[in-house]
């Protein structure tokens, strides 16, 4: 009898676990500031309550740091909520910082909208791989298990098979590319000509930084830097 009791008990907590979890829905997005001023969001679906977070959360990323622009990572989601995605539009068509999104082959749905609702407006350019409704602006060829392993650590280097070049792929090019950003190659441009060479104070040694081994989030938070580059020289 204590046996048969306990055991329903333990069926009953079970039970009454799962309610609660299912009575209190997790966040839509994921954010993070990436290399100390670029804020990123990842959108898992698009649904009521979306544009809300994405609000709160740029609103908690710029309180610590000052933001150059917003990388909206849609791989992957999906949504069946029209409104829920024009909701989200609208609080990007408020902003004046640049935008760059993310999209895959498995982006769907009200995430797919959304993408080319931002796309079409000219709020935001589309990186990544081909998705329903939207072509991305800057292609990059990512295989879809990689892209998985990046979405849990963007700064991790993925073993790679061994190859010969004559063989090789595009993707099995990712991890080779050149770092050097496009925020970089604009400031050398900028000053190109401007100062020589000789005259350069000798920089400090400084420890290298990790970087993005994500190829498509990388190109877009270089994008965004060299953007804010740009900006800067203009004013």
């Amino acid at each position: 009898m204590t046996r048969r009791f306990f055991n329903l008990l333990t069926g009953l907590l079970a039970l009454g676990g799962a309610l609660r979890a299912d009575a209190t829905p997790g966040a839509l997005i994921k954010s993070s500031l990436l290399e100390h001023d670029v804020a990123y969001l990842r959108v898992g679906e698009v649904q009521k309550g979306l544009a809300d977070e994405i609000r709160a959360a740029e609103k908690a990323l710029a309180a610590t740091n000052k933001t150059l622009g917003t990388v909206l990572d849609l791989r992957f989601a999906e949504g069946d909520d029209p409104a829920a995605a024009k909701a989200a539009a609208d609080v990007f068509a408020q902003k004046k910082l640049p935008l760059a999104i993310l999209v895959n082959g498995e982006t769907r749905g009200s995430a797919a909208n959304l993408a080319a609702t931002l796309r079409k407006a000219r709020d935001g350019l589309v990186f990544g791989s081909a998705a329903a409704e939207v072509k991305p602006d800057i292609a990059v060829a990512v295989k879809i298990e990689d892209e998985k392993k990046f979405l849990e650590d963007p700064y991790a280097a993925l073993a790679q098979p061994e190859t010969n070049n004559a063989s090789a792929g595009t993707n099995d090019f990712a991890p080779f590319i050149d770092h050097t950003s496009e925020a970089d190659l604009v400031r050398e441009h900028i000053k190109d000509g401007d100062e020589d060479e000789d005259s350069m104070p000798p920089h400090p040694t400084e420890p290298q930084k990790p970087f993005i081994h994500d190829p498509v989030l990388a190109r877009a938070v270089d994008l965004i830097k060299a953007l804010a580059v740009v900006r800067q020289s203009h004013a």
